[in-house]
């Protein structure tokens, strides 16, 4: 499909506010202090994953048009990370080795998250949480309390409207 020049700047002003919503969302501090994630890289990228992941399962739901917004927003987070990497000091030769342990990275939490969010429960949505975002580590009760907010937060999504979140304006409930 090829769009004017306007029409470009408005579709990558759209994903780049989606992102941004996406970002935003997985910066704010109660993820950090209340619900113990690691402030670390890892911890950010974690919690980023996770948000595109519930975003991605939202507009799944919806016809090609909507879809095909995912693939910019995955295009652009990876973008940001290959930048990211690069301020962090990483070389040039490692950055491509980092960039295709993220792509596994991503694409294996987001298959664990959504089978699940295919369970009944919290039980198997609170181990991936458990396993992914805090490493293994730390307390098993607020993987479950940030599986409430994970639950939470897809229903939130499922309940708004498809052209509002794909126009970038996507809203997560508070953590």
């Amino acid at each position: 499909m090829f769009l004017r020049r306007g029409q470009r700047r408005e579709r990558q002003a759209t994903i780049e506010r989606l992102y941004g919503a996406i970002v935003t969302q997985a910066r704010l501090p109660i993820f950090y202090t209340v619900l113990a994630v690691p402030d670390t890289v890892e911890g950010r990228f974690e919690l980023i994953i996770l948000h595109i992941h519930l975003l991605f399962r939202r507009l799944a739901r919806e016809p090609e048009a909507s879809r095909a917004i995912s693939q910019e927003v995955f295009d652009l987070f990876f973008e940001d990370m290959d930048a990211s990497l690069r301020e962090l000091g990483i070389g040039d030769l490692a950055v491509p080795r980092k960039m295709r342990a993220m792509g596994e990275a991503f694409y294996g939490r987001a298959g664990a998250y959504e089978a699940a969010l295919a369970e009944p429960g919290d039980t198997a949505l609170a181990a991936a949480l458990h396993r992914n975002v805090y490493a293994g580590g730390g307390a098993e009760a607020v993987a479950r309390r940030l599986a409430g907010y994970v639950r939470n937060a897809d229903r939130a999504l499922a309940g708004q409207d498809a052209a509002t979140i794909a126009g970038g304006a996507p809203v997560f409930p508070p953590p």
